[in-house]
């Protein structure tokens, strides 16, 4: 299924949804400061705001439950609240940084901001799937549960109830899930990964390339699960995710090969046979041309990044599409 596709591509690409902090404050308010992330999240739980960003022709306004999703911005403002008195201005504090949600009530604004963080490949994948700023509008069916996510989610920091730092990372997870799917329901997605594995006509020839990835896959088999001609299923596919079937296939193995090489020991000839290569130097080449790396150098490479001692593996924005 659909979702099933997501799921198994968030966990290739490690994805996790980590709060930062949050605050609750009472009239006219203003926050601002630079963003040390690719992918940072604001979610305006009540109250209003309106958000200015770099790369922005106008301000984006937050009502309750919108979730904004900042995509490789530099700055950011935020306004809120009613009042004539001049605006109160909110700064992070040191400590814990949801101190000041114990101040939640009916008649305060509450924002919670986090960032999204992947690995390497997948924080290319999704700043290339997601625009400078990715409004996800609380107003709409489709964000039901995303309200429902953030009602949790405060309630958790608020109610000072045994296990709630546990409690607050799960529905931190669940809430940047929920906001990637209404978004996906609520926006014109541009060609790639992203927008292909949630694409309903093609999501039976996925199922197949995901199941089996090692199989030599042909362009009529795909096209036949898919219901459609050959030449419809090509055409569909390139427009969907910007690459043709068989490139996708290959990308989806990369992908496979690096989660494999990070996760243990395994014999890179055993790898290339499960997924569908005829020798281990066929394997290496491929490998080499999309990742940059052979399959061991990116293995120690990844081995040394967790120790603290090497650079940053080189990632190609296209992994998948």
């Amino acid at each position: 299924m659909i979702e099933d596709q997501l799921s198994e591509a968030f966990d290739l690409i490690e994805i996790r949804g980590l709060l930062s902090g949050g605050f609750a404050v009472r009239g006219p308010w203003v926050s601002r400061g630079t963003i040390g992330v690719p992918l940072k999240f604001m979610a305006m739980a009540r109250g209003r705001a309106r958000l200015v960003t770099d790369g922005l022709d106008g301000p984006i306004e937050l009502e309750p439950g919108d979730v904004a999703i900042l995509n490789n911005r530099a700055w950011l403002e935020l306004r809120g609240g009613t009042g004539d008195e001049p605006p109160r201005e909110v700064v992070p504090e040191d400590g814990d940084p949801f101190l000041r949600l114990a101040e939640a009530d009916d008649g305060t604004d509450v924002l919670i901001g986090g960032y999204i963080d992947l690995n390497p490949v997948g924080r290319a994948l999704l700043l290339q799937a997601l625009p400078p700023v990715a409004h996800v509008r609380a107003a709409a069916a489709t964000a039901a549960n995303v309200r429902g996510s953030l009602d949790r989610l405060l309630d958790e920091v608020t109610g000072n109830r045994i296990g709630s730092a546990f409690a607050v990372r799960q529905y931190g997870q669940l809430l940047l899930l929920e906001v990637l799917r209404a978004y996906v329901e609520q926006a014109e997605l541009p060609p790639g990964w992203l927008r292909v594995l949630t694409d309903e006509r093609l999501s039976p020839a996925l199922t197949l390339m995901h199941t089996e990835p090692g199989r030599p896959w042909r362009l009529d088999e795909l096209a036949r699960a898919a219901a459609m001609s050959r030449t419809s299923f090509a055409e569909r596919f390139r427009v969907v995710s910007g690459i043709p079937p068989l490139t996708y296939l290959n990308r989806w193995r990369m992908l496979l090969a690096q989660r494999a090489l990070r996760g243990g020991d395994v014999r890179i000839g055993m790898l290339a046979a499960d997924l569908g290569y005829a020798s281990e130097s066929a394997f290496s080449t491929a490998f080499k041309r999309e990742v940059g790396v052979s399959p061991l150098r990116y293995r120690y490479r990844v081995r040394d990044e967790k120790s603290g001692y090497a650079e940053p593996l080189p990632t190609r924005p296209a992994a998948i599409g």
